[in-house]
């Protein structure tokens, strides 16, 4: 696909960044806000994380959850999310592309937070039929994410391959990510016209999602396994 290179250049950028992907939360008293959020969503039984990055919302996911599975494509961020579950024992951690990776299971909910406005317009589609096949019957998506006031904060680049915006290191370094902002009404409304249920609200500027597939998505990928 035309959008691999910036991809990829994504997925250095987060790897590279590692150390410093935590200082937004310091720093922003919105994302502290916004992490008290999970106490008032439907997150039980066997989740799914997907695109965890340094483990920021999977410790609080565990705490509601009867196991947690987490994956990222990064070594490094995903080796600070081990030190920040190390009292979390029901946490798994597996090192993948969210984009090609299929588990082998299903989960009761799946959840992403700041993930879906790093996937390309393209490849929607495709993510959202996977998260649905991911879901075991009466399961729900959960998802967190950057609305569309949070464009006046990024460098927005055009002419790419997909939205995207540039974002700098504390050496200087310099990557393109994919970044898409979202609105609440018209994600809802695509959802909906894939035959998702879905419950969108803005919460501190961002937007927190609710979503349960169509009935018959994921049939015959087998049961749910504890």
């Amino acid at each position: 696909m035309d959008d691999d290179a910036l991809l990829a250049e994504q997925l250095a950028y987060y790897r590279a960044g590692a150390a410093e992907y935590d200082r937004p939360y310091t720093q922003r008293a919105e994302l502290r806000e916004l992490l008290t959020v999970i106490d008032e969503l439907p997150i039980s039984g066997d989740v799914l994380e997907l695109a965890c990055g340094t483990g920021q919302w999977t410790p609080l996911l565990a705490a509601r959850a009867d196991s947690v599975t987490a994956v990222d494509a990064a070594a490094e961020v995903l080796a600070l999310a081990r030190t920040r579950t190390a009292a979390s024992p029901g946490v798994r951690f597996v090192q993948a592309d969210v984009f090609a990776w299929r588990p082998a299971r299903r989960y009761d909910t799946v959840f992403f937070a700041f993930w879906l406005s790093h996937v390309p317009p393209a490849r929607l589609p495709d993510f959202w039929d996977a998260v649905a096949a991911a879901l075991a019957p009466g399961g729900r998506a959960v998802f967190v994410d950057d609305g569309p006031a949070v464009a006046a904060e990024e460098e927005v680049l055009a002419d790419q391959p997909a939205p995207a915006a540039l974002r700098r290191l504390g050496d200087g370094s310099r990557y393109r990510v994919v970044k898409v902002f979202h609105d609440a009404r018209t994600l809802d409304d695509d959802l909906t016209a894939r035959g998702w249920s879905v419950r969108v609200r803005s919460v501190a500027g961002q937007f927190v999602g609710v979503a349960e597939p169509p009935a018959a998505s994921g049939s015959g990928r087998g049961d749910r396994r504890r």
